[in-house]
């Protein structure tokens, strides 16, 4: 079997298994994460649908990311999830998956679920199946982690890279999820930063503008705020998708659970990148 090894191990997060379980466990105790370390309830709830999340080091957006993370694990057991992630790198395909093998972290190996990949892949042109674009990013790997210690070992996963985020690809992208979602369960994850290096009080504006649309669950007036006010958000177009699919799949809320900056977490508010926690319910 096809392994990737970790590219981000040593930077985004630790590199050994140890470390990298105190880390995650941090940012769930977090005074700015969920205060608590999750648990898994034997029953699910399906009234959650989608998450977004951030994806830079831990120790920047750890916390925030931990309150998505703890919310999907308050849902129940997910055996498949989606994660659409930017492509940061410029390698590889407009949109792209992968259906073979499996990611590696220090804390395991997670399998590819192929046959949700396929699946996704059959509703929409536009996703080619190639490793490149995958191979040094980062925006998907660093919610592997947190996923393995929410479900340890017992989940399968989907990896989309959006190179192409504009309104019309990321709803073609969000219809084929939704459609795929719908025959398995699959919880879908968006993975995305917001401003990128202004001040404390400028992104923060910036971002709320922005969030607000996607609290009010519409999508392109989100696209338009971004475009509009020059929001340098790297993963609207997954986050895009990921709102467009929960609508899909009956989502009637979106609930913003944590919004911070670097400043917050790193104490510098002179330059700041903005980090956000969403989820989508029916």
């Amino acid at each position: 079997m096809r392994t990737r090894p970790p590219a981000q191990a040593g930077t985004f997060y630790p590199d050994t298994e140890g470390e990298l379980r105190t880390n995650i466990q941090n940012c769930f105790l977090h005074a700015l994460g969920p205060r608590s370390i999750p648990s898994v309830p034997s029953t699910r709830d399906d009234q959650l649908v989608g998450i977004v999340v951030p994806h830079a080091g831990y120790d920047y957006s750890g916390p925030v990311a931990a309150n998505s993370y703890y919310r999907l694990a308050s849902s129940g057991l997910r055996e498949s999830v989606i994660i659409l992630g930017p492509n940061h790198t410029g390698y590889g395909s407009g949109v792209s998956t992968m259906t073979d093998g499996q990611w590696a972290t220090p804390l395991g190996d997670v399998p590819l679920d192929k046959s949700l990949a396929s699946s996704i892949i059959s509703r929409s042109g536009l996703i080619d199946v190639e490793d490149e674009a995958h191979r040094t990013e980062h925006s998907i790997e660093v919610q592997i982690p947190f996923l393995q210690f929410i479900y340890p070992r017992r989940f399968e996963f989907v990896p989309i890279c959006m190179m192409l985020q504009d309104l019309e690809t990321s709803k073609e992208i969000g219809n084929a999820i939704a459609g795929a979602s719908a025959e398995t369960g699959a919880m879908l994850i968006a993975s995305s930063d917001w401003t990128h290096y202004e001040s404390h009080e400028s992104a923060k504006k910036k971002d709320m503008e922005a969030i607000q649309a996607v609290l009010e669950m519409d999508e392109k007036k989100f696209q338009d705020t971004i475009e509009g006010n020059h929001v340098s958000a790297c993963g609207y177009g997954p986050v895009t998708a990921v709102l467009h699919a929960s609508k899909v799949l009956g989502a009637k809320h979106a609930k913003l659970l944590s919004y911070q900056t670097s400043g917050d977490t790193a104490g510098d508010k002179r330059s700041v990148v903005g980090y956000a926690a969403i989820a989508f319910t029916k």
